[in-house]
């Protein structure tokens, strides 16, 4: 009889996702040699190869593509088991992993992390950044508890809770001697230099929807992985951005920026928590959905969007630095203090 360890079927996750042994063992929390010797046992204990390795290339065989829906579902059941077996401890504690897009993980992690650890020391989160079809699929398998992203989530094997608005302003050079006054009518000109980010980013999508009846020049000629490169390419002068009112106070602390706001209704976004349906553990999970609803009913408006004084501003600034939605400090030292980063 074959026999297949638990701890094989996870690192064959891992690298089954990775498609790297480094990168599949720091996902796994091992060493590259401990995870590659599971590995090759086994193979060796199913009598076929399941990865092809070519170099630094890795690659699925055919026999890996079959087996890989059948792990997902025993490592799926297991993890429902172990959620199971919580019911009637604490709640909040063990192993939570949550999934994020790339642009809401650096600007919310930096408050919600540290606010995690105050109120549950004996919960681990561990971090998945990627686009949403990646952590939608990983979610409804059972890989992540939770996911954190843009709404409309249209996926029949997770369940959706709506967290805010985030509103969308425009980043442009500040030396920018052309540019024309704010607000900004979604007919501007000034929207034929937007960049977007690359394909699989929802707010590539989003970003298209604000610009109405102006096609992007700049489209075909960017395509940037993260919002933190199309933000130095606007410094630089080579066009303008989209960003979410959550990345607004870290772009405007950029010197060579200039954040401006949309004509009236603003577009925006609505970001939602998402779970496996059915999960056990769906009352954690909106228990976290209230915990980031908090946080950024506390950060409020970071300011007046025409530059007048706002006169909560002194009392928005120190919910900020109590825990609100702002760019804080990086979110390498939450990593450093025992967040573990997927």
């Amino acid at each position: 009889m074959i026999r297949l360890t638990l701890r094989q079927m996870e690192y064959f996750e891992a690298l089954a996702e990775t498609l790297h042994f480094g990168r599949a063992a720091e996902l796994a929390g091992v060493t590259q040699p401990a995870l590659s010797s599971q590995i090759a046992e086994m193979e060796e204990r199913l009598g076929r190869r399941l990865f092809d390795r070519g170099g630094k290339t890795v690659h699925l065989t055919e026999e890996a593509r079959a087996l890989k829906p059948r792990i997902d579902r025993v490592l799926a059941e297991t993890r429902e088991i172990e959620a199971t077996a919580r019911r009637g401890r604490a709640s909040m504690e063990g192993r939570f992993r949550l999934g994020v897009i790339p642009t809401v993980a650096p600007y919310l992690l930096p408050a919600l992390l540290p606010e995690l650890r105050k109120r549950f020391p004996a919960l681990a989160v561990e971090l998945r950044e990627a686009v949403t079809a990646t952590l939608i699929e990983e979610t409804a398998a059972g890989r992540l508890d939770g996911m954190i992203a843009a709404l409309p989530l249209d996926h029949a094997g997770v369940s959706v809770e709506p967290l805010f608005e985030d509103r969308f302003f425009l980043a442009v050079p500040k030396a920018d001697p052309g540019f024309i006054s704010p607000p900004v009518p979604p007919e501007s000109p000034a929207l034929e230099r937007l960049m977007l980010l690359e394909e699989g980013h929802c707010m590539r999508d989003q970003a298209l929807a604000v610009c109405g009846s102006v096609r992007p020049a700049a489209m075909a000629n960017y395509g940037a992985t993260s919002l933190t490169t199309l933000l130095q390419m606007v410094a630089h002068g080579q066009g303008v951005t989209l960003i979410p009112e959550m990345a607004r106070a870290a772009s405007e602390a950029m010197p060579e920026l200039r954040v401006v706001p949309f004509a009236e209704p603003m577009p925006a976004r609505m970001l939602g928590f998402a779970w496996r349906r059915n999960s056990s553990r769906q009352g954690e999970c909106r228990s976290l959905a209230e915990i980031v609803r908090g946080l950024a009913l506390a950060s409020g408006r970071a300011q007046q969007m025409d530059g007048e004084q706002d006169p909560q501003g002194d009392e928005r600034q120190e919910a900020n630095r109590e825990g609100g939605l702002t760019v804080a400090d990086a979110v390498g030292r939450d990593v450093d203090e025992g967040v573990h980063i997927a």
